[in-house]
């Protein structure tokens, strides 16, 4: 069972997104999985079968390590009739630990990328190119002008899961502190994010796979149920 990732507008990776863009997990990579528990921390769980790197980056990524083991959990879990409800929880180090690792495929044109939760939001702050981003694509609107060279990106969001379904709206962007407005964060996300990423915009609702009801963001921290 696929546990894929969603990349959100903007190049945006919120953490709800990490539960619904991975690669392939089978139940035959999750049977080190707990059978009949959660597993909650890097010291309880083993280390993945799934991901590839030497023993000396397995050890620089510890945290990484146990988020990848959670997510062979969920994919155990969901192929069962009766899935455990308890929820599993993912810290915001596991999961920022998870992408710094090399585990997945970060978007063309973003070169760093951090998640802070906060009760319902997610805030990601990011390094991007948007040259990368923009490669082979030219545009005459003046709007794109907010859109050249490499930034800091500062995304702010409020995102859920509730029965079944992911949903995440983009409040704000800010590039280098200036905030960009919304028409020209509209145009660029129908243009350049779009096309490549269906389905993705300002506002984004996705299914959440594996038989996953709720994702809650808290502080600095994300909670799965499935059911």
């Amino acid at each position: 069972m696929k546990i894929s990732w969603i990349v959100l507008t903007l190049c945006l990776a919120v953490s709800i997104g990490v539960l619904n863009r991975r690669p392939s997990l089978t139940l035959a990579s999750s049977s080190s999985a707990p059978q009949s528990s959660v597993p909650q921390t890097s010291s309880q769980t083993p280390a993945p079968t799934g991901r590839t790197g030497t023993a000396q980056s397995n050890a620089n990524h510890r945290l990484a390590d146990s988020a990848e083991a959670k997510f062979k959990y969920l994919a155990q879990n969901g192929a069962k009739s009766s899935p455990d409800p308890r929820p599993t929880v993912f810290s915001e180090e596991e999961i920022n630990d998870y992408l710094a690792s090399g585990s997945v495929e970060i978007p063309q044109g973003v070169k760093k990328v951090r998640l802070q939760g906060q009760s319902g939001k997610v805030t990601a702050f990011l390094t991007v190119d948007f040259d990368q981003i923009r490669e082979n694509q030219h545009s005459s609107n003046p709007l794109m002008g907010f859109f050249t060279g490499t930034h800091d990106v500062t995304v702010e969001t409020d995102a859920a899961g509730a029965a079944g379904d992911g949903k995440v709206h983009v409040r704000t962007v800010s590039l280098d502190g200036t905030e960009i407005p919304r028409m020209a964060l509209q145009y660029f996300a129908e243009k350049y994010l779009t096309p490549k990423y269906p389905n993705v915009g300002l506002d984004s609702q996705f299914k959440l796979p594996n038989r996953i009801d709720t994702a809650t963001v808290g502080y600095h921290k994300l909670s799965v149920g499935q059911k």
